[in-house]
């Protein structure tokens, strides 16, 4: 049963990295995440979104108890209870249409098509993580759009998919098939639903492991442990290239040399601010 109210946290942008609280909030069942910005302050929040179905009370404690493990004072703790016509919608004021990479568009449905002949890629994420919003998600998309523009890739795997962003718009940019899988039954949901607004085909797996098969592209948008730990899984699946993220500036190191030494070579790394991305090939 959906949850009729939300619980939503604050805490300010200086107590907590974003990758340390996009980890944490995600581990305690965050629906959704954002970064707000004080116009006249310049101060910034992170925001995160809890569905409440029982003791409002436990789950504050929790969460609380979560934080202040990571260092923050409480006083920097914020809540908020929000019911459900108001939580459901609470992400959109700060998700806007947005350009990315030389010919892509990513918007929600209630933003304007592109004007100037982009992609148009359109997005309803519902509780799956996946705007397009944050830095590793445009690194990928980026990547994926070098890519298939290159090299025509006819085949794709996104594991880990959330929204199915980045396999939608694989297909968007010529590929012939597309798998996303992820562990979450509100991915698998959120990825069939925007494959439909975007009337694209797209098979689509509930599951935590990689398939059995070879792909043109594979691309996984993750934390760097979980890609280290099925490393020599997802290398099985690269028929050519494979685009990693999800990854601080710190930790492509290591994301890497596990990938190399399942026999893939490194070809490509970028970054945007303290998240990078990383490109290798069989």
């Amino acid at each position: 049963m959906q949850a009729s109210k939300c619980l939503e946290l604050r805490i300010s942008a200086a107590d907590i990295a974003e990758d340390a609280f996009e980890s944490l909030t995600e581990e305690l069942g965050a629906v959704g995440l954002a970064e707000e910005t004080d116009v006249d302050s310049a101060c910034t929040e992170r925001v995160a979104w809890f569905p409440v179905n029982d003791n409002e009370a436990d789950l504050r404690r929790q969460i609380s108890a979560a934080l202040l493990a990571e260092g923050p004072a409480s006083e920097s703790i914020t809540f908020n209870t929000l019911e459900q016509q108001h939580w459901e919608t609470a992400w959109q004021k700060d998700w806007q249409a947005m350009p990315v990479g030389k010919n892509l568009w990513v918007r929600p449905s209630f933003c304007d098509a592109p004007t100037d002949g982009r992609i148009d890629i359109v997005l309803d994420p519902g509780m799956a993580f996946g705007t397009g919003t944050h830095p590793t998600t445009q690194l990928c998309l980026e990547a994926v759009e070098r890519f298939c523009t290159e090299q025509s890739p006819a085949t794709l795997l996104d594991m880990g998919a959330g929204s199915g962003l980045l396999a939608i718009a694989a297909l968007k940019l010529g590929v012939k098939s597309a798998l996303a899988i992820d562990m979450e039954e509100d991915s698998v949901q959120a990825c069939h639903t925007n494959a439909a607004i975007n009337d694209v085909h797209l098979d689509v797996k509930l599951d935590d492991t990689p398939p059995d098969q070879t792909y043109d592209l594979v691309v996984a948008n993750i934390l760097a442990a979980p890609l280290v730990w099925m490393a020599r899984e997802l290398s099985a699946t690269v028929g050519d290239h494979l685009i990693l993220s999800g990854l601080l500036t710190t930790q492509v190191d290591d994301v890497a040399a596990a990938y190399i030494a399942e026999g893939l070579s490194e070809t490509r790394r970028d970054h945007q601010g303290e998240w990078a991305s990383v490109e290798l090939k069989r």
